[in-house]
């Protein structure tokens, strides 16, 4: 809480974290049990959704393949299984970075003044991630998908060295099925995931890297697709509802499969509301769908105050056999965009007081863990937000999840403007997976495109709009414009509720010509203000927080809502912005990296533009605030503009009990008074019916003394996931806050966490955002904490800073069952594949020939020689061989070579030096000593056969350890 807003109102922020910290535990608790194994009686569910966020590998920057040149190399590239680089199974990655996710690379870089500004100044590039996982041999035949939530920007993901999936976008899920490319046992499997940042989606800080959730699912062969369960309600009449449960399933097994699919619905007091079952075949390597209607009477509504929520549970079984289960949340709830009223939801009339935000935070960029996002959220129920545009892209799940909790309604916005096949993909997805949010009310395909007002873009969303309604007909679709409302052909044509940016002038005009068309603000104000600041330094990138200044396409906050306000047809507003956000400095550039259009700080620290809002949308009690705060040394006797906030009827503001004046208070214009400056104690009272219902003050304070840090909430979760926010802040002798203050602070985390980022507001700063110093601007600073994986304990925090007193917390970090996760394994093992193998020979072939292109082209291909064509032609001797990088780990002679088995005598060269002799014609298993060396190596196999016996060798490795270890373990 800014100290310039008074003591009230700081009490009024720390009490109100308190209380709030109630909805994360319950929030937390419901997630918790959301993403834990399902049981049906005593047996667990079939399907297991387990965390990959351990355990990855990461290289910054791109590693080029190595040339394709000459016969084999050029054979082997296009076989399966054998990409090269850093997507092959054999790359060595013993260097790389070891880290968790979610992460975003670019927040980690340095400022670039040549770097793009609408970026953030950030660094993009490429980036590189690998990870290893071991599928035990049991689970053969079980469906396997490796889910990312998000992927910043276009990925491409390798899976043992096989190209299983290429995405185009950094805000939709990947969701790939890798079931044919697994190994089992410990064989292991190899991942890896090039990351291209460098293509860019929007105009603004977009980060880079797998900065959002990932994750293994296993289910059974025949199981229910990702997003495949469709449960949006109907109101058919009266009290009577449907909700017809649509199910899509597959099945990967070998053989086709009868099944019965059970819909269960359970209300939120965790009875069952309604229940259906239908038998259905299934089948092989298909999806089929099905349908099962449930009829409920009178249904707990979900409601923006009331956030009623309904479990919907599908099993499908075979011959009384569980295969899968899975479920999601749901809810009950009537809207209706009136053409001349505006918004109706359960038919209750609901103006929208909405913001627009993006998805970065403060120290983190756009990997930001759950709980500050719930964080986030909060402010804005705080602040009176009823309604979030996340623009201009699906947001993560969790996150949604969260709206539909916490009593938000959501316009869900897509991404990229086009109706070609891989775009089109994109909205689908984002419709399918969030159509069952009750939440959720309109979707919009675009924002701001040049074609909004040409018959080419009324084309583009026609088929757009049709895509979405194949998948979702309960809700309107929308799109953003801003401008092209009045052309003969355009997009407003094409969609369900016309969505305008900013063009209030036009309101009135485009409501007068299409009187039968509901319309809403889709942003709007995209005014200006430095959090603190009530002076503009235009040579400092500073700007005074009165609401005077705005982009010059826009509005200030007061003159947006009040033209929004007073229009019915008009179904509200979503402010430009929430938050501020890295990125898009307008109307700055360079040293400014981050915008200030945001009603709060990338912090969630508030700018007046809060407070303003606040006491606009909330009506349930009264509020007064007052702007600026009071401590303007050497400005004695100089005028100070007052700005007094409130939804009472009038305010008195009085300096050290003096009266200075009274004015009925201006709803939306708020009001200002004139203050000639001097020290002391500035009080607003707010009366209604001339009764005193609120206060606020600011006072001059002493200079700073202390530091003092409030965490957001009591405990951390010991799971490795859970982060709070802690503000830091500078007081004086009485415990003031200063809010001039700019101690250089310094942080020092031990215990059972870390710290992952901090902030200030400031949006010319340049500092390390996750290092261990950062300066208060303004008198606040915010540092967040995470906790350890599978911890407990306590988490020891200390700020410092010359000339002040530190300040420490310690901050309860509580064992809790850990989310089931994957554990990371070892490096697969090295596989030795690609071997040629030469023509036999009556005699011991030389193992240092050198054979030219044309000789090789004669040379067979595998581990196996056929012994009846060998035979024929006298060949008693074959010769094969490969070559192979080792990891670094591998080439200090205490490693070996493994064949799991060999046939017939057999020498073993490597790069010429003889390895190993076999010595028996009895097929075996053998290890030879890998000898030291670097680089690239060559294995050549001479074995010699028995007669009318095959020559060969099967399943060939690299392994660590010498042939003692090897075989003491084996034992």
């Amino acid at each position: 809480m800014e100290a310039i807003y008074g003591q009230a109102g700081q009490r009024c922020f720390i009490c109100a974290l308190a209380a709030m910290a109630l909805v994360l535990a319950a929030f937390a608790a419901t997630a918790a049990a959301a993403t834990a194994p399902s049981t049906t009686g005593a047996a667990a569910s079939p399907r297991e959704r387990l965390s990959l966020d351990r355990g990855w590998l990461f290289h910054l920057g791109d590693i080029t393949p190595p040339d394709i040149k000459g016969a084999d190399p050029s054979y082997n590239n296009a076989k399966a299984g054998n990409a090269a680089g850093a997507a092959a199974t054999t790359y060595d990655d013993s260097d790389w970075r070891a880290l968790d996710l979610p992460h975003d690379w670019a927040v980690e870089g340095p400022f670039d003044p040549n770097g793009n500004s609408a970026q953030g100044y950030r660094p993009r590039g490429v980036g590189w991630y690998r990870r290893y996982l071991r599928i035990d041999p049991s689970e053969r035949g079980r469906h396997m998908e490796l889910q990312f939530d998000a992927i910043a920007t276009h990925a491409t993901v390798w899976v043992n060295g096989n190209l299983v999936h290429r995405n185009w976008s950094a805000y939709n899920a990947s969701n790939i099925d890798i079931t044919p490319y697994l190994r089992y046992g410990d064989a292991g499997n190899t991942i890896a995931i090039r990351a291209d940042a460098n293509p860019m989606e929007g105009w603004w800080y977009e980060g880079a890297g797998i900065y959002r959730h990932a994750w293994l699912v296993k289910s059974n062969g025949v199981h229910v697709v990702t997003d495949g369960v469709a449960a949006t309600a109907r109101l058919v009449k009266g009290h009577d509802w449907s909700l017809p449960v649509g199910v899509t399933l597959n099945n990967s097994a070998d053989r086709p499969a009868k099944v019965s699919v059970e819909v269960s619905l359970f209300a939120p007091d965790g009875k069952l509301a309604a229940s259906a079952a239908r038998r259905v075949a299934l089948p092989v390597l298909a999806n089929t769908t099905v349908t099962l209607p449930l009829a409920i009477k009178a249904p707990a509504r979900w409601s923006l105050e009331q956030r009623n929520l309904y479990r919907v549970s599908v099993t499908v079984r075979q011959d009384g056999k569980l295969l899968d289960e899975t479920m999601l949340h749901t809810g009950f709830r009537t809207i209706r965009f009136d053409p001349q009223q505006g918004l109706f939801l359960n038919e209750q009339h609901v103006k929208l007081q909405g913001v627009c935000i993006h998805q970065d935070h403060a120290g983190v960029g756009v990997a930001v863990p759950d709980a500050i996002w719930e964080y986030r959220l909060r402010r804005l129920k705080e602040l009176g937000v009823n309604a979030i545009r996340f623009s201009h892209n699906a947001v993560a799940p969790e996150v949604m999840d969260m709206v539909d909790r916490m009593g938000f309604l959501v316009m869900d916005e897509n991404r990229n403007f086009n109706p070609s096949p891989d775009y089109l993909l994109q909205l689908e997805w984002m419709v399918r997976r969030d159509r069952h949010r009750p939440g959720v009310i309109l979707w919009s395909v675009f924002n701001e495109e040049p074609e909004q007002g040409t018959e080419v873009g009324y084309e583009m969303v026609r088929r757009m709009v049709a895509a979405v309604k194949t998948l979702d007909a309960t809700r309107p679709v929308t799109a953003a414009m801003n401008g092209g409302y009045f052309s003969e052909r355009n997009v407003a044509q094409a969609v369900d509720v016309v969505g305008a940016n900013y063009h209030v002038g036009d309101y009135d005009k485009y409501h007068k010509a299409n009187p039968g068309k509901p319309f809403t603000s889709s942003e709007d104000t995209s005014a200006f203000m430095t959090r603190g600041e009530f002076s503009t330094d235009a040579g400092k990138n500073l700007i005074a927080s009165y609401d005077d200044d705005f982009a010059q396409w826009g509005n200030s906050h007061r003159d947006a809502w009040q033209a929004i306000a007073t229009r019915p047809f008009v179904a509200g507003s979503f402010v430009w912005t929430g938050f501020d956000y890295r990125g898009e400095p307008t109307p700055n550039v360079w040293p400014s990296v981050s915008s200030v259009f945001g009603i709060m700080d990338m912090n969630g620290f508030p700018k007046t533009a809060y407070y303003l809002h606040q006491v606009q949308w909330i009506k349930d009690r009264p509020l007064i605030y007052l702007a600026p705060h009071w401590n303007w040394a050497g400005n004695e006797g100089k005028d100070i503009r007052v700005m007094v906030m409130a939804n009472v009827e009038r305010a008195m503001l009085l300096l050290d009990g003096r009266v200075i004046g009274e004015q009925a208070i201006d709803p939306y214009r708020m009001n200002y008074f004139t203050v000639p400056y001097q020290s002391g104690k500035l009080e607003a009272v707010g009366f209604n019916h001339g009764r005193e219902v609120a206060r606020a003050s600011v006072e001059t304070t002493g200079p700073a003394v202390a530091l003092e840090m409030v965490p957001d909430r009591d405990a951390l979760a010991g799971d490795g996931r859970d982060a709070m926010p802690i503000t830091v802040r500078a007081i004086d002798a009485q415990g003031r806050a200063v809010p001039t203050d700019s101690a250089q602070l310094t942080f020092d985390v031990s215990g059972a966490g870390r710290a992952i980022g901090h902030g200030n507001g400031d949006p010319n700063s340049h500092e390390d955002e996750q290092g261990s110093t950062r300066k208060l601007f303004n008198g606040l600073a915010q540092l967040i904490v995470q906790s350890s994986f599978e911890s407990a304990g306590m988490l020891q925090v200390t700020a410092s800073a010359p000339g002040l007193r530190a300040a420490s917390v310690r901050i309860p970090v509580k064992a809790v069952g850990a989310m089931p996760f994957a554990p990371a394994a070892g490096a697969a093992p090295t596989k030795l594949g690609n071997w040629r193998i030469a023509p036999a020979s009556a005699t011991r072939p030389d193992p240092a020939s050198n054979p030219s292109e044309s000789e090789l082209q004669v040379w067979g291909w595998g581990q196996q020689a056929p012994a009846k064509l060998d035979a024929e032609k006298g060949g008693q001797f074959n010769l094969f061989r490969t070559s192979f990088t080792p990891r670094k780990n591998l080439s200090d002679g205490n490693a070996h070579l493994r064949f799991k088995r060999i046939a017939g005598k057999a020498e073993v060269w490597l790069d010429d030096r003889l390895a190993g002799t076999k010595s028996a014609f009895a097929p075996a298993e053998w290890r030879v000593p890998l000898l030291a060396g670097t680089g690239a190596r060559r294995i050549t196999v001479i074995i010699e056969r028995q007669a009318g016996e095959a020559a060969g060798m099967d399943d060939v490795s690299v392994e660590a350890g010498s042939i003692a270890q090897a075989s003491a373990l084996a034992r």
